[in-house]
């Protein structure tokens, strides 16, 4: 089984599944993505098989089978370690190919679940270790301990997540390889090791006009190279992680929160992430939408229709009319879109492809 290029984290959510569903097989075959179930807060343990996501999770599992990704539950209260762990062990169980997840700051209970079903399953173990500021010298010695436990003949996936990076962290990269410097030394037999960070940054009601396209610096893609610069020994099988098309913090968000009047349709360049806000509603949406997917599509940097399923919908939504909203799309719509192209672009941009 070949190593992955590109290890998107994304939440159990219908949107990113569609997106990795339509991925094209050559891209598919290049992407692992983290999957992340959404928080239950307050859900009673008994109660987790019937939550709102298990539906989802069983199409993520039904999705993933030839390549293969990790299955996260980072937001798991202490009450529902145990009943989360032992689903997401029997989700393991059932596809080998979904690897479980642990990490240096989660119980010792939730690393022996995640640890034992890798060695009952024979598939592996995802050490995710959270980073958001500066590197902690003293979060190497508890990897370590968690290292110790896994046996020797467990494949480990060590996968060090940042989570945003964005222009106001500068020293993101030299942060990075310190820690990567720590922790390689210590993950010994590993099968992946990538950075995860970034992600188009988080709309509020005050950010940009409607219809108007606004660039955002990709300072995540800057860490990565600086990092890829810095020719550090065992990491030349490093891999590239972020959080697609949307910010880290929308991985704890629940379904039916509700949301804004207004959605956003999202691009990603070499040097930028567009965003374009556009209504959600009213008399003026399908004229809205259809003129922010136009600005899009006709920006020097818009590759053609046929890049991939995102860049084909947004052609086809700047050309329909504007009598019929038909193909105007919702916001799971613009997310799913987004999320291809993005993927689609990241695969084709890396070394390898």
């Amino acid at each position: 089984m070949s190593e992955p290029l590109y290890v998107p984290v994304l939440p159990v959510r219908q949107h990113a599944r569609i997106a990795y569903e339509r991925l094209r097989p050559d891209i598919q075959a290049a992407v692992a993505p983290l999957w992340n179930l959404p928080p239950s807060p307050g859900t009673p343990p008994a109660q987790l098989r019937r939550a709102h996501w298990q539906k989802e999770l069983r199409r993520v599992r039904g999705v993933h089978r030839r390549h293969p990704g990790w299955i996260d539950a980072p937001f798991a209260e202490a009450a529902q370690t145990s009943a989360l762990a032992a689903i997401l062990a029997e989700c393991t169980a059932l596809n080998p190919l979904l690897r479980p997840v642990t990490g240096p700051e989660r119980s010792e209970a939730q690393q022996a679940a995640a640890v034992e079903t890798a060695r009952r399953c024979g598939c592996g173990v995802g050490v995710r270790v959270r980073m958001p500021g500066e590197w902690n010298g003293a979060v190497a010695e508890a990897v370590g301990a968690l290292l110790d436990r896994v046996d020797r003949g467990v494949p480990v996936d060590l996968l060090l997540d940042l989570g945003a990076v964005l222009p106001g962290r500068p020293d993101a990269g030299k942060e990075a390889l310190r820690a990567l410097d720590a922790l390689v030394a210590l993950a010994g037999d590993r099968r992946t090791v990538a950075v995860l960070g970034g992600a188009f940054p988080h709309v509020t009601d005050d950010m940009m006009r409607f219809g108007k396209p606004h660039e955002e610096p990709r300072a995540d893609w800057d860490m990565w190279h600086e990092i890829r610069a810095g020719h550090r020994e065992g990491l030349s099988r490093l891999r590239y992680g972020d959080y697609g098309v949307q910010p880290p913090a929308a991985l704890a968000t629940e379904p039916g929160d509700g949301g804004p009047p207004w959605g956003v349709l999202r691009y990603t360049t070499d040097r930028s992430f567009v965003l374009c806000k556009v209504l959600n509603g009213g008399p003026d949406r399908t004229a809205g939408i259809r003129a922010a997917a136009r600005r899009i599509r006709d920006l020097p940097d818009f590759r053609r229709a046929v890049a991939s399923a995102g860049e084909t919908w947004l052609r086809d939504c700047a050309d329909g009319p504007m009598t019929d909203s038909e193909g105007t799309g919702t916001h799971t719509q613009w997310l799913w879109a987004g999320n291809v192209q993005h993927m689609t672009y990241v695969v084709r941009s890396l070394p390898g492809t």
